[in-house]
This record gives structure tokens, C-alpha cells and sequence, in this order.
């Protein structure tokens, strides 16, 4: 009997010191990929222009929102000149993977893939093959990807203020199911863009580029997606949303020139929803 009792205390602390080595692990896992990801937000492949708009798009929060990791298959859509490709791509390099989707217009031609964005964005990317020599590019044009395929191979689908463009296209419905499909079940799209007021119609959004967060999220269901969480991380209280430019006016598009421009600057970038959507 004493030997049962011995054999049992045997096998508690046995579990329990498992149970805290995995603990650890996790912990210094956390550890890494967060000083991973200061590596890469801190890096030299990133200008200081690009530097000082951390104030407003908090890179390290919003990742770590959307619940970002090394090892994971990550899809960016429309990145522009890149300025979130600058962090995502030396922090996946080694262990995860990084596909972007530069977005055609529906009323573009296929044959415009080098368009003066595109192709600036692709010579930035050739320059540097350290940094983002494993980055693949492709295209994302009428609701379907071109380069690539993509169906249920990735694990975190990211936008970064491009709803409003997709609503003017007519091409929300279409590109949401398209991420949808291109995400595994349980991947994660990560939403970022300007806020609009409720109630704003959808000619005031194509007009201002400020969207609802209700309408965001209505047609992101319809896709398919659960809303599982937001965030206020990137919001700006100071952030009226009645330019005559509309979202545009502020930095760091400045459309209205320097007229107003210490006040627009003084507002700084605009106020965003943050969200986080899982497919089932």
C-alpha cells in the first residue's frame, strides 16, 4: 500500500514538473517572438519617415493583437510601399512566411501589374534580398488572387486602411470572400481602418474614406468571419472626421496642401477601428 502511495506521489510531482517546464517554454517562446518582433520594428530597413508614423499605427500592438507569430504563413493585402512589409518580413524570414497581394482595381487592366506603386514596391523588394529575398508577390484583382495560390494555405490574412477602396470598387463583398478562402480554419484576418461615425451612409464613406465599424463588420460576417475581438489601439480622439478632403486631409496624405496643414498635422493620423475576425 505504501509503496502505491509512493508510486502516485511519484507520478504528482513528475506531472507537475512537466506541467511547469512547459510553462517555461511558452514563456520564453513569448519571450523571443516579442524580441523578434522589436527586432524587426527597430531594424535599418526602416526609414525614419516610416519610423515616425509609429505614434499612430502602433505596429507592435496591433500585431500582437492579430496574435502574430514567426512561424506563421501571413498574407498582406495591398501593402503599398510597404511600410508594414518593412516589420513582417524580417520577422517571418526565418521561420515563417510572408505573401503580399498588391491590389488591381476592378476597372484595371491585368496587364497594368506594373503599375508606378507596383513596380516601385517590387525594386524596393529586389534591393534588399536579406531582408525580403523570401517575400512572394502576386496581385488581387476582381475577388481573386493571381500569382499564387491561395486556398486555405495561410494563417493570418492582414488589411491596413483599404476597406474604403474595395467599397468604392464594388469589390468588398468579393475580396472578403477571397480571404476567407485563402485563410486555413482558424486563421485570423486583421482588420485596420479609418472610422467613420455611425450612421454615415455609403456614399459618405466612399467620399471621406471613413468607414463604420458596423459595416465592416456586417459584410465580414456575411463572408463567413466571427468577429472574436477589437481593439482601441489605434484610435484618435483628437480626430473630427468633417475635412473637406476628408480622410485625406490629414498626414500624411496632406491633399489640401498647406492650407491647414499645422492643424491637420497637430490632429495627426486618423482615428481606426482594430479588428479581429477568426474563420470557423
Amino acid at each position: 500500500m505504501n509503496l502505491i502511495r509512493l508510486d502516485m506521489r511519484r507520478a504528482i510531482v513528475i506531472a507537475a514538473a512537466s506541467f511547469m517546464l512547459a510553462l517555461t517554454g511558452c514563456a520564453s517562446s513569448s519571450r523571443d517572438a516579442q524580441s523578434s518582433l522589436d527586432a524587426a520594428i527597430n531594424g535599418s530597413q526602416r526609414s525614419d519617415k516610416a519610423r515616425a508614423r509609429d505614434v499612430y499605427r502602433h505596429p507592435r500592438e496591433t500585431l500582437q493583437f492579430f496574435e502574430l507569430t514567426p512561424t506563421q504563413a501571413v498574407l498582406e493585402i495591398a501593402p503599398g510601399g510597404g511600410w508594414y512589409t518593412d516589420i513582417l518580413a524580417p520577422y517571418l524570414h526565418d521561420s515563417g512566411q510572408l505573401y503580399e497581394a498588391q491590389y488591381l482595381s476592378i476597372s484595371a487592366d491585368l496587364a497594368a501589374e506594373d503599375s508606378d506603386t507596383d513596380a516601385a514596391y517590387r525594386r524596393k523588394l529586389a534591393a534588399a534580398p536579406a531582408v525580403y529575398g523570401n517575400v512572394v508577390v502576386g496581385t488581387l484583382h476582381a475577388g481573386r488572387f493571381i500569382g499564387f495560390n491561395a486556398h486555405e494555405r495561410f494563417d493570418r490574412v492582414f488589411t491596413f486602411r483599404n476597406i474604403h477602396n474595395w467599397i468604392k470598387d464594388g469589390q468588398i463583398d468579393a475580396n472578403l470572400r477571397a480571404f476567407n478562402d485563402a485563410l486555413k480554419h482558424g486563421g485570423v484576418l486583421g482588420v485596420e481602418e479609418h472610422r467613420a461615425r455611425p450612421g454615415t451612409t455609403v456614399q459618405q464613406m466612399i467620399d471621406s474614406g471613413y468607414v463604420t465599424e458596423a459595416f465592416v463588420i456586417e459584410h465580414a460576417q456575411a463572408a463567413g468571419f466571427v468577429l472574436v475581438a477589437r481593439s482601441e489601439i489605434n484610435a484618435n480622439a483628437k480626430d473630427t472626421k468633417d475635412y473637406p478632403n476628408g480622410v485625406w486631409s490629414l498626414p500624411p496624405t496632406y491633399r489640401g496642401g498647406d492650407v491647414d496643414r499645422s492643424r491637420y498635422a497637430a490632429i495627426g493620423e486618423s482615428d481606426r477601428m482594430t479588428l479581429r475576425f477568426v474563420k470557423p
